[in-house]
């Protein structure tokens, strides 16, 4: 279970405009890394995309969105995968569907009398 701190880490990662973008194409399938047409039989990761395909959709050096990609795997909502010389990234499903399951339990505890706001002003 996410606690607090944990929460605030996952706000704060995707607070940043780069990084959601990276993290929604992410876990949306947005990118399509390349294979290697060296090694087309190298084992990949499904529903994974490499560093470079990331870094091709942004006008930043490859560092750049390195720190980027390492903000949101310390958030822990991606997950990274060395595979010979490339990188892959997936998003961490299980984290994601605690965050949401947060959303619905506020959500599920909102009452309309709770936040009653006097419209006569």
């Amino acid at each position: 279970m996410l606690n607090v701190e944990q929460k605030i880490k996952i706000f704060k990662a995707l607070g940043n405009e780069t990084r959601f973008l990276i993290f929604k194409n992410v876990f949306t399938g947005g990118y399509a890394c390349s294979i290697d047409e060296k090694k087309p039989k190298e084992d990949i990761i499904a529903q994974a995309t490499c560093v470079t395909t990331i870094a091709e959709h942004f006008d930043f050096a490859l560092p750049t969105i390195s720190r980027h990609l390492k903000e949101l795997k310390d958030a822990n909502i991606i997950k990274m995968t060395k595979k010979s010389n490339k990188i892959y990234i997936e998003p961490n499903p299980e984290i994601i569907q605690e965050l949401a399951s947060c959303f619905t339990t506020l959500v599920d505890n909102y009452t309309d009398t709770t936040f009653q706001f006097d419209n006569t002003k």
